[in-house]
């Protein structure tokens, strides 16, 4: 392999080494639970802890309080389906073959089965785990199931609650026949806690992961009738407020079970908000090509006595970290062969330690449309007319992020050094994922490391 293609491939993917940090597994200590709640298409300024003014957020106020709010967190993608896959995998999705658009019902696609999931890699460690809610990795065949992708328990829906025909499952493992029912829209997100809540308390002592992944609030939005506010603007307001709800009901019954400082939940979204919803001072939204409004969502992070309260960090991690960071803070190493982009990122989380990412990268479907630094944003392309268009050569869109996290004005010309090397970064990320694009192709990255 070239050098430089090695080269980039050194400084954008990989897993940081466990380090001896609060938060990690020390001896006769049981492993702590992780809880990850994943919202659909909840935007940055719909809560406000991140910045939302319309909406009142109370729980999410709680967690942040008690926790840390890491501002400058980013879906692995800007849709539904390729966010789902590098959240599980710690991947960018284009290695799973998930990276292009949606599944949709008759689209036979789906997680590979030799992907290295969240619940699989935990395994070893001595962890149950349990996805509640949505799955969106496919749904077609006799292998779709969470429950063959490392799960142990799963229910919920196979694809987004707008999509017909819909069902809501239950499956209790991978050599059992899932049920399914007609779900009551209204009643989904009630029904995807209160099996969730069960679970925790059923396994309260032995380590668990659970992904609790609302439905809402993508639209159409079912407000369920506890919830529905005279004084809120729209349904999409009240779904919000469901949403804060659950959280606070979490937070509440882990206390109640004496479980809040063994176990580490964080609540973010899947991708940016789509027809309604707010991304704050952001700029475009879900599906927008390279600018930040379809990924940087919110990621709140909450474990009384590990994680500070009342911080906010902006260290820049995204999804595809979670994977590398459950299984130092478990103990559990990776087998070694497993290729991954994210990072170990306990630091960022227990005190606030700078992003182990020297680069994130955002894929529009299989292109890299973005790249972020620590400071710097470069963004190749957007969607203009409904097309997807390469910027104009003439105006490079290169952002002080930290300065202008809107993405308004470009500083290319104050700083052309810095657009040399954001340019080049780009190229080289680009060279080492074109084998990839238009589905995963077998033994594509063996080949990339020989």
């Amino acid at each position: 392999m070239p050098t430089n293609r090695r080269t980039a491939l050194t400084l954008l993917s990989g897993t940081a080494l466990a380090q001896a940090l609060p938060g990690m597994t020390a001896p006769g200590k049981r492993k702590p639970n992780f809880i990850i709640i994943l919202c659909d298409d909840l935007g940055y300024g719909d809560i406000q802890p991140t910045g939302g003014r319309l909406i009142p957020t109370p729980q999410l106020n709680r967690m942040a309080r008690e926790g840390m709010v890491l501002t400058d967190y980013y879906a692995p993608q800007n849709l539904c389906t390729p966010s789902r896959a590098g959240l599980l995998t710690g991947r960018y999705p284009i290695r799973s073959g998930l990276a292009r658009g949606v599944i949709l019902q008759k689209d036979n696609r789906m997680l590979p089965l030799d992907e290295l999931t969240i619940p699989a890699a935990l395994r070893p460690a001595g962890y149950i785990s349990g996805l509640f809610g949505k799955w969106h990795l496919g749904h077609l065949g006799p292998d779709w199931q969470p429950t063959k992708h490392g799960f142990d328990y799963f229910f919920g829906i196979p694809y987004s609650h707008s999509m017909e025909p819909l069902s809501l499952f239950t499956d209790t493992g991978p050599d059992a026949l899932p049920t399914a029912e007609v779900p009551v829209m209204s009643e989904l997100q009630q029904r995807f806690y209160s099996e969730a809540e069960q679970f925790i308390t059923t396994h309260k002592d032995r380590p668990f992961f659970l992904e609790l992944a609302l439905s809402a609030p993508h639209l159409e939005n079912y407000p369920n009738a506890k919830y529905r506010d005279p004084k809120m603007q729209s349904a999409y307001a009240e779904v919000v407020g469901e949403v804060d709800a659950i959280v606070g009901h979490l937070l509440d019954k882990l206390r109640s079970l004496r479980l809040e400082q063994d176990t580490l939940v964080i609540f973010t979204s899947d991708n940016g908000p789509w027809y309604e919803g707010s991304t704050g001072v952001l700029r475009d939204r879900k599906g927008g090509a390279g600018y930040d409004g379809g990924y940087r969502v919110p990621c709140i992070a909450w474990r009384p006595g590990t994680v500070p309260a009342d911080t906010r960090g902006n260290a820049i991690a995204m999804g595809i970290d979670f994977l590398s960071t459950f299984c130092a803070m478990a103990g559990q190493s990776l087998p070694a062969s497993t290729l991954l982009d994210g990072k170990d990122i306990s630091a960022v989380l227990t005190r606030a330690a700078p992003t182990p990412h020297e680069a994130l990268l955002l894929f529009d479907d299989e292109e890299v449309a973005a790249i972020r630094t620590q400071r710097w944003k470069y963004v190749a392309h957007t969607h203009f007319h409904g097309k997807r268009t390469r910027l104009d050569a003439r105006y490079p869109q290169l952002y002080d992020v930290a300065a202008d996290p809107g993405e308004s004005y470009s500083v290319d010309r104050r700083y052309p050094e810095v657009l040399a090397v954001m340019q080049q970064r780009l190229a080289q990320a680009r060279s080492l994922f074109a084998p990839l694009k238009r589905g995963y192709l077998a033994g594509a990255e063996q080949r990339l490391q020989d």
